[in-house]
């Protein structure tokens, strides 16, 4: 009788205690589920990267030569033709500052590797151009042994431009080695208020700093005419403090005052 009571409860894959839940049962829609969550995971990763591949192709070229050209996000918006969303653009103008070290998230001169990229223009069969990002091969200097200095975000020195101190420093050193910290992005999120005024105090590169996705942490932004006229506007307001690293010849210097 034992054994007839052990054979039916095989046959019919009840458990044991009568329960009548089935054990293949259970397995077999824990597996069902599984193969279409990958399913769905595999469709929607297919989905985002035909999108980017579209984009890429529609826009992406476009989008990194009028950023190289020093467009804001809103110029760059109004001159591509073809319909682009406005996250995605500012975005991409992002991570192509990254790209190529106008923007670095390690202070420059630490010397860590950073990677840097590059687009290749290439054609398809039809003759359709793309853009394919390639991994820079370059040999980052090491670590930087600062020498220290300290500037005042005096009115009268900072009218009119960068202090002819700086002006020397930069024509020293080049743009390319020459940055500025930002801390737009962790200002905007902890003391909205002081990044409104600051905002209030860009003048025409308001739109240039609002266009970009700043991060909340510090960044590193080149001493381009972007940012030189930054600082030029808030400075003298007392509106940043900061510094300033010029790593061909290793200098930092921090501007202190300002910012109640």
């Amino acid at each position: 009788m034992k054994a007839g009571s052990e054979a039916r409860t095989k046959s019919t894959g009840r458990n044991s205690d009568g329960s009548g839940a089935f054990r293949g049962g259970s397995a077999i829609r824990e597996a069902d589920r599984g193969r279409k969550g990958t399913a769905v995971g595999e469709n929607r990763y297919f989905r985002e990267a035909l999108a980017d591949f579209v984009q890429e192709t529609a826009y992406g070229g476009a989008v990194r030569h009028l950023a190289d050209r020093g467009y804001t996000v809103a110029q760059i918006m109004e001159r591509l033709e073809y319909p682009a969303p406005y996250e995605k653009v500012r975005r991409m103008v992002w991570e192509h500052l990254k790209d190529k070290g106008v923007i670095l998230c390690d202070e420059p001169g630490s010397g860590r590797p950073r990677e840097r990229f590059s687009y290749v223009k290439e054609y398809d069969r039809n003759g359709k151009p793309t853009f394919r990002r390639v991994p820079e091969s370059r040999e980052e200097p090491g670590a930087v042994s600062w020498k220290e200095g300290i500037l005042g975000a005096d009115a009268v020195a900072w009218a009119g431009g960068l202090p002819p101190l700086l002006e020397g420093k930069l024509a020293e050193n080049g743009a390319e080695s020459s940055y500025a910290s930002c801390d737009f992005g962790r200002t905007a999120a902890r003391e909205p208020e002081l990044y409104g005024r600051m905002l209030d105090a860009l003048g025409g590169e308001r739109e240039y700093v609002e266009g970009l996705p700043w991060e909340r942490a510090r960044v590193y932004h080149r001493l381009d005419s972007h940012m030189r006229e930054i600082l030029a506007l808030l400075v003298p307001a007392g509106l940043y403090q900061g510094e300033l690293f010029f790593v061909k010849t290793g200098e930092r210097i921090r501007i202190v005052g300002g910012l109640p």
